[in-house]
């Protein structure tokens, strides 16, 4: 005997749509490799690889790289310059901060392949211990660090401070756009509100931008 009875669709409760919507966002994650490779070997897509030549600390080196490669990854895993720290990977520590074409940037935030041939300073080549940055120095001095682990992007994002306002360069904290801003504990702190320190040794490092910018304010 034939059933005719309608064709009802399965309630949905809260429960399953959130489970069904977990399930979709942990698929839509996994990276394009991991699901290459779950297929049969003669069915795995091959990474491919592109020259990118990386002029740090004024060596240029050619790399071949993964074009998803961070540029915080090509200094640490590829060129072994571990100065630089991956402390959040998503831009809101400061630890990876370098210097690029003059400028301070997160070396998490951006793809190593995006700078090729730009002049890339680390904080190794910064200074040597045989013979300091002057803002290295000066956080000696002033004991700008604890643990450590922040204080080369610290440094570089420091240096990179100094220079902007020097340049003058407005920040959020600049009462006239149209003046050069002041060169100020005000300033320094505002612009380097990126940079974290779980140490908390934030007024020493303010104290040592100050003794390198030769200021008292």
């Amino acid at each position: 005997m034939t059933d005719n009875s309608p064709v009802t669709a399965p309630e949905l409760t809260r429960r399953g749509m959130i489970a069904t919507g977990a399930v979709g966002a942990a698929a839509a994650a996994i990276p394009a490799p991991v699901l290459a490779t779950t297929a049969r070997p003669d069915q795995a897509r091959a990474v491919t690889t592109i020259p990118v030549s990386l002029k740090v600390n004024g060596r240029t080196t050619a790399l071949e790289l993964d074009p998803r490669v961070t540029l915080l990854d090509a200094l640490r895993e590829h060129l072994h310059l571990t100065g630089s720290k991956k402390g959040c990977d998503h831009g809101q520590c400061g630890a990876c901060t370098v210097i690029v074409n003059g400028r301070r940037i997160n070396s998490c935030l951006t793809l190593a392949a995006l700078h090729d041939g730009d002049a890339i300073t680390t904080i190794e080549g910064l200074g040597t211990p045989d013979k300091l940055h002057a803002m290295q120095a000066a956080f000696v001095k002033h004991d700008g660090y604890q643990c450590g682990y922040c204080t080369p992007g610290q440094i570089c994002s420091a240096v990179s401070t100094l220079n902007e306002i020097k340049e003058g360069i407005p920040s959020h904290v600049t009462g006239d756009l149209t003046g050069k801003p002041a060169l100020d504990a005000t300033e320094m702190r505002e612009r380097m509100s990126g940079n974290i320190c779980r140490c908390g040794a934030y007024s020493n490092i303010i104290d040592a931008m100050k003794d390198v910018a030769g200021v008292d304010a």
